[in-house]
């Protein structure tokens, strides 16, 4: 049996992807988590589906004798790096805490990945390291990278790393997954991993969250970008599907020793106009949405190329229609809704 060590999995994405790893395959996992952004429901939820494979510590990535404990503990035959700081807006405002737990951090794991010989090391990247692209193409994994935020910056500084640290140690091999626009929640039965963060910015999240009637309204930034109908456009994943593609990949790069990057989308965008106008029919709420001036950094268009990952791994998409992502983040949302009721309920 495989034991992977999952960083930052009680978050959003580490925890869908636990799960899938987890309902796939006989490993074990132990997920290494502060809990500053993770959630502790994430992972009680995975210890009741599946007992002792499922280890939590929490501890964080900045204190040495915490992983020095871990790694004393447990022979890792591969680590999936998902603890990192990822709220662009937040980035700007604060460029050092996010170079500490980003880029400094991730130094802290792969010195002991290093020293206690972990050779397989898969990275949560992001779109983000592309930037804004000169033109409206799908994005291949070998196109420009110009980040423009500090975010982005981290992100690339620390696939750079890794592409260093394999030169040096030719035995340490590497994927890394550039994530385009996660949503949805798990598709398994009564979900019971989805987006839980209040404050969220992304898109979907926030149009549910209308759709529930958590939020009076929601804005869009920007009315008049040369799209089909003036709104930026981005290609959106469902989370599920991100979770496997975790999966595959790391079993390319266990099965081939080769080092490899990948794009994570749908290599199919839709507007910002096309979301919103699915969730309102989802939802049957015609929730009050107003305009907005641009945001500065926003691209017109931002669509992956996925054709590499389909070509060379065993990763095919599920869950790839707009109305599916819509219809999940919703249902979750409707669920997180009914929770935070019956809790204040039983507060009063």
């Amino acid at each position: 049996m495989h034991t992977f060590l999952f960083t930052g999995a009680a978050g959003y994405i580490g925890s869908h992807t636990a799960y899938y790893f987890l309902k796939n395959s006989n490993c074990q996992i132990v997920i290494f988590d502060n809990l500053s952004t993770g959630f502790k429901e994430n992972v009680e939820f995975l210890q009741e589906q599946f007992l002792d494979r499922i280890i939590f510590i929490q501890g964080d990535l900045g204190d040495n004798e915490a992983l020095n404990a871990l790694f004393m503990r447990f022979k890792f035959d591969g680590i999936l790096h998902f603890a990192a700081s990822l709220i662009v807006q937040e980035s700007v405002q604060k460029p050092l805490l996010y170079f500490k737990n980003n880029v400094a951090n991730t130094i802290a794991l792969l010195q002991f990945a290093q020293d206690f010989k972990v050779c397989h090391f898969l990275l949560s990247s992001t779109a983000a390291v592309y930037g804004e692209p000169k033109d409206d193409a799908p994005l291949t994994e070998d196109a420009p990278k110009m980040p423009i935020n500090p975010y982005g910056e981290s992100k690339l500084m620390m696939e750079t790393i890794l592409k260093d640290l394999e030169s040096a140690n030719p035995d340490f091999k590497t994927v890394i997954l550039r994530y385009f626009n996660v949503a949805g929640a798990l598709m398994d039965g009564d979900s019971h991993l989805g987006q839980r963060n209040k404050n969220a910015t992304h898109l979907i999240k926030i149009a549910s969250q209308c759709a529930t009637n958590k939020r009076k309204k929601m804005q869009i930034f920007g009315t008049d970008y040369p799209t089909k109908d003036g709104t930026c456009i981005r290609d959106y994943i469902h989370v599920d599907d991100l979770a496997s593609a975790h999966f595959w990949a790391l079993h390319k790069l266990i099965e081939t020793g080769e080092s490899a990057i990948y794009n994570v989308g749908y290599n199919r965008g839709f507007s910002v106009k096309e979301v919103i106008a699915c969730m309102k029919k989802i939802s049957k709420n015609d929730f009050l949405v107003e305009s907005a001036p641009r945001r500065s950094g926003d691209p017109s268009v931002l669509i992956s190329d996925n054709h590499k990952i389909l070509s060379v791994t065993q990763w095919r998409p599920q869950y790839d229609q707009l109305e599916t992502i819509c219809k999940s983040a919703y249902l979750w949302e409707e669920k997180l809704k009914r929770e935070e009721e019956l809790k204040e309920k039983r507060g009063g």
